[in-house]
């Protein structure tokens, strides 16, 4: 089989996160600059190489005080840790169109294992002839296992800030 490499359409592709906030609510968050590669034996991501970068300072919420916060020493310190990095390092197929994506997710200096569910979306030709991949991909991150910690209790108790980070990314990539 031949080797098939698919980098990312970003503008049919989102790296969304939530978090909950005063412990009742969520708030959404994405990151607009973003890179990513995959390369596998033709559409078998079984044994693929995945790779993905984004830009710290792309970080949007909505609200421009809230993002100046996330890139600020507090939280992301964007000025000394200017890029988050994910590297696949096993796709496990559970199912057809199903699949378990382990790998390294380097982020404000520090490199943890992650799990992430996957699903196929499946492959399709746009009309202008390019053959295009569909992935969804779903997990769980405690952001204090990258040195996240900032937080202010609540007088009511509990915190502002989740520990629970959810991402919910959507990614389109085009053949080469």
């Amino acid at each position: 089989m031949s080797t098939t490499k698919w980098v990312i359409d970003p503008t049919h592709s989102e790296i969304g996160f939530k978090v909950k906030h005063m412990m009742f609510t969520n708030v959404s968050g994405k990151f607009s600059k973003f890179d990513a590669t995959i390369e596998a034996e033709d559409s078998n991501l079984e044994n693929a190489k995945i790779e993905f970068t984004g830009a710290i300072d792309s970080i949007t919420t909505g609200n421009a005080d809230r993002d100046a916060h996330l890139l600020s020493a507090d939280f992301f310190d964007a000025a000394q840790f200017p890029e988050i990095k994910f590297s696949a390092t096993s796709v496990t197929k559970i199912n057809e169109g199903e699949y378990v994506l382990v790998g390294d997710l380097t982020l404000h200096g520090i490199t943890k294992s992650v799990e992430l569910a996957a699903e196929y979306g499946g492959l399709m030709k746009d009309p202008w002839g390019n053959t295009k991949m569909a992935l969804a991909l779903e997990g769980k991150i405690n952001r204090k296992d990258w040195g996240l910690n900032w937080n202010s209790a609540l007088e009511t108790g509990g915190v502002l800030v989740s520990e629970e980070v959810r991402l919910n990314i959507e990614l389109q990539f085009l053949q080469q």
